[in-house]
């Protein structure tokens, strides 16, 4: 506790020194910082922002507006040292337009994450726009580590998320991915609406979380319409059900409790779109399985094998794989509850 309460410290040191460059009295978006940055007396983000401007105009979008979204920034002497490991130029780089949107979307995280939260992750993975590309989060000393970058720079605040500048470019493992598994038809609804669509169907699966969602705050609707990637590991009724005989409780006073409701919930969430090979991959990588970090600051779950079961803490996986516009369902037997303190 005290390693963290350190780290914490020094990421709020770091923090100080690098908003007053950004100051302004309403914060802008994410990528009004970034150019902001790049307009500055010591540019920051040159190489960044001519990236995004040539990546795929869904990077511009997104930064540039509402939603949610946490960016590990690499500054211009980070993408000089890649340039050089790389043996490219920066033309070259940015031509690349594959590789850039996959770089690009493995620095942005779904979900605003700040310094706290992430020094909280140390041990465990978060999920980019990246599809099945996590980012290791760890604890090194006085230093968080991001892969193998550090932060030397957290908590800018933006309009629509958080800025935390690093010293060196994310680069995934591109030559290790998978190829994409291939469905039967592109998916037309989004998760919000997927769960809709289940409660409808001759066998409901998800009326108590369908009212779970409608009953929490407002932005978790809106986050499972119109935001993501998310993976959500989505309770079944007969798992309310259970979840209520322990708790002495009525569903309609589970209903009544929406600072609950949105605790339960967010941690039923995690950034970034994780299929069931990736998840049990992940699950196997260890006897301990593998932390992920939730919609819950500084939460995460545990994805383990427990024989030919794939758990996340004490849930099992019932059914996988139930894609929708904005991430994936997997569907567990059991309601996890976060921590409370």
């Amino acid at each position: 506790m005290k390693k963290l309460f350190t780290v914490f410290a020094l990421f709020a040191v770091l923090a100080l020194s690098v908003i007053p460059a950004f100051a302004q009295d309403e914060p802008g978006t994410i990528a009004d910082i970034v150019v902001a940055s790049t307009e500055a007396e010591t540019p920051e983000f040159t190489v960044l922002l001519a990236a995004v401007a040539a990546a795929d105009p869904m990077f511009l979008e997104a930064l540039s507006s509402e939603g949610s979204w946490t960016v590990f920034a690499p500054t211009d002497a980070a993408f000089t040292a890649l340039l050089e490991e790389l043996g490219l130029t920066a033309e070259e780089l940015l031509a690349n337009t594959d590789l850039l949107n996959a770089v690009l979307a493995y620095h942005v995280v779904p979900g605003a994450f700040d310094a706290a939260s992430v020094v909280a992750l140390d041990g465990a993975v978060i999920g980019t726009l990246l599809p099945e590309m996590p980012l290791a989060i760890s604890v090194d000393g006085e230093s968080v580590m991001v892969n193998d970058s550090t932060v030397v720079a957290a908590d800018v605040m933006a309009s629509n998320g958080i800025v935390h500048v690093i010293d060196a470019v994310l680069v995934p493992a591109l030559d290790g991915m998978e190829e994409p598994m291939e469905m039967m038809e592109e998916p037309t609804l989004s998760i919000a609406e997927t769960v809709v669509a289940s409660t409808e169907a001759d066998a409901p699966q998800f009326t108590v979380l369908l009212a779970a969602v409608a009953a929490a705050d407002p932005s978790i609707l809106e986050m499972l319409t119109n935001g993501g990637p998310y993976t959500v590991f989505a309770p079944t009724d007969e798992a309310f059900a259970a979840l209520l005989e322990a708790l002495g409780t009525t569903a309609e006073e589970l209903l009544a409790n929406t600072e609950l409701l949105n605790t339960v919930l967010a941690y039923h969430v995690i950034p970034g779109e994780f299929s069931a090979a990736t998840v049990v991959a992940a699950a196997g990588a260890s006897e301990e399985g593998v932390n992920v970090a939730t919609l819950l600051p500084g939460t995460t779950v545990n994805v383990s094998l427990d024989g030919e079961s794939v758990m996340v803490n004490d849930a099992t996986v019932v059914a996988t794989d139930v894609y929708a516009t904005n991430g994936v369902i997997h569907v567990i037997d059991a309601v996890i509850l976060p921590p409370m303190e």
